[in-house]
């Protein structure tokens, strides 16, 4: 079952942009085409919380991608931090202790802990090289788990993995999936992508775009092209 989610709003657009004068261009270039931002650790160490602000007081839907991964007692302040500003979502790294912090810290609020399983420049050669046992599947499928255990409300990971974790854990489980590239958009670090259509039609809920919109000719029709396919795929 899909969640009814309108197509602009399952659109999520990576605003990462060295300095917020660039962000604030591009915001502008792309207008109402544009519901919903995600602010990282560029940006966000480059000024970029107020502008998450900002966004919020506009109506705008912020995601803030800090992968927050620390002691218990730092990741359940630094959540409630973030909860305070009226966020959408915040990123964690999938390890039990850090979903279970940030949970705590955002209790009460309308702020959406999203776990980060596998990144989806990594391939089961990356995981090797640093040490795990497990391939990207079967890693993303335990901490998967863990995140559910955890009580965290979405994951992050590879639209690949998207069909396999919706039929794991059930239709309430947040899925939102970067690596999205349009038919014949360059691919640039990512090794994990897939297109728009695709990612909504195995179950992903929301899709994390950047280059493809950000570096586009004409960033507003790039995202327009985004959304209308988007709904083609509900």
């Amino acid at each position: 079952m899909t969640r009814q989610i309108a197509a602009r709003d399952r659109l999520i657009v990576a605003l990462d942009l060295p300095t917020v004068a660039e962000a604030e261009a591009m915001i502008d270039r792309l207008g109402p085409a544009v519901s919903f931002y995600k602010i990282g650790m560029e940006l966000a160490y480059g000024g970029g919380l107020p502008l998450a602000e900002k966004l919020i007081a506009q109506g705008k839907q912020v995601f803030l991608d800090l992968k927050l991964h620390d002691i218990p007692n730092t990741v359940q302040r630094a959540a409630a931090q973030v909860a305070r500003m009226g966020a959408t979502f915040l990123t964690v790294h999938a390890y039990p202790q850090t979903m279970k912090a940030a949970k705590a810290g955002v209790a009460g609020s309308g702020l959406k802990i999203l776990a980060v399983t596998v990144m989806t420049s990594y391939d089961d050669g990356d995981l090797k090289t640093a040490g795990y046992a497990h391939g990207v599947a079967e890693l993303v499928a335990r901490r998967a788990q863990q995140a559910k255990a955890a009580g965290v409300d979405g994951l992050i990971l590879s639209a690949e993995e998207v069909a396999a974790q919706r039929a794991a854990l059930g239709p309430d489980m947040l899925l939102v999936t970067p690596g999205i590239r349009p038919a014949g958009a360059d691919v640039g670090d990512q090794k994990r992508v897939m297109t728009p259509a695709r990612a909504i039609g195995l179950g992903a809920d929301h899709l994390v775009v950047g280059r493809p919109v950000t570096q586009a000719v004409d960033p507003r029709a790039a995202a327009e092209a985004i959304v209308a396919e988007i709904q083609s795929a509900l």
